[in-house]
This record gives structure tokens, C-alpha cells and sequence, in this order.
């Protein structure tokens, strides 16, 4: 089913203030070069859950930036509420996941390029092997 311009509209606002949210308590909770950005926010129909997806870099840090995040759920959700106190009524439900797609971008750019060729090196069929 296609989003409607509400659910858009509510999104892109709680992408942008959450993004600013999420840079503010990295860079003065200690976390320095730690980039986290807000790659996708979806909304419910009924503008109740959000489901935000988070990006970060440095990517073996990903799972302790998302446990941070996740106990500090009502926290972010108390500040995305004051940041966007005149444009929602209801601050909806958040729940957080990690964007690993940079990620898999990446590992197909380094198949494409070769480093991994099992041509020259035919250990690498035997992880490529659907069970």
C-alpha cells in the first residue's frame, strides 16, 4: 500500500530531528568518530509506530550504537517530542534497527572487483554453496 503524504510528511520530520538527536548524544557521549545518520523512517497508517532504520560507521560498532539507542528509547522519544511539539500531536512508538545496506553494497563492490575469485582461488566455491 502506498504512504500517504501525512505519513511522508511525519517521516521526513522525525528523520530530520532524530538525525540531530542521535549526532548530539554521539559526539557528547564520548562516541568521537562514530557517524550516525537516519537512512529511513516508516510510519504506521495510523501514525501510532515508526520504524527507524540507522545507519552507522565505523560497522563493527552498529550493534552497541543500536543496544545505546534502545535504552535510551524514552529519552530520544521525550526530545523528538519537544523538537516536534507543534507539528504532532502524538509522538508515535519507535523501535530501531540497523541499515546494513552500505554494507552489502560494499560486498558487492569488493566481489565485483575480484578480491574474492574463485577462479584463482577454489576454496571460496565451498562458501558460495547453497546447502
Amino acid at each position: 500500500m502506498e504512504e500517504s503524504q501525512r505519513q511522508k510528511k511525519i517521516a521526513s520530520v522525525l528523520q530530520r530531528d532524530l538525525a540531530e538527536v542521535l549526532q548530539h548524544a554521539a559526539t557528547h557521549g564520548g562516541m568521537r568518530g562514530v557517524l550516525i545518520s537516519v537512512s529511513k523512517v516508516k510510519v504506521t497508517v495510523d501514525l501510532s509506530q515508526a520504524k527507524i532504520y540507522v545507519s552507522v560507521f565505523p560497522n563493527n560498532k552498529g550493534p552497541e550504537i543500536l543496544d545505546g539507542i534502545k535504552s535510551n528509547n524514552a529519552f530520544i522519544r521525550h526530545e523528538l517530542a519537544q523538537r516536534t511539539k507543534h507539528q504532532l500531536r502524538r509522538m508515535p512508538q519507535l523501535e530501531f534497527f540497523i541499515d546494513d545496506s552500505l554494507e552489502y553494497i560494499d560486498n558487492i563492490e569488493q566481489s565485483l572487483k575480484g578480491k574474492e575469485d574463485p577462479i584463482a582461488n577454489p576454496d571460496l566455491l565451498d562458501k558460495r554453496k547453497k546447502s
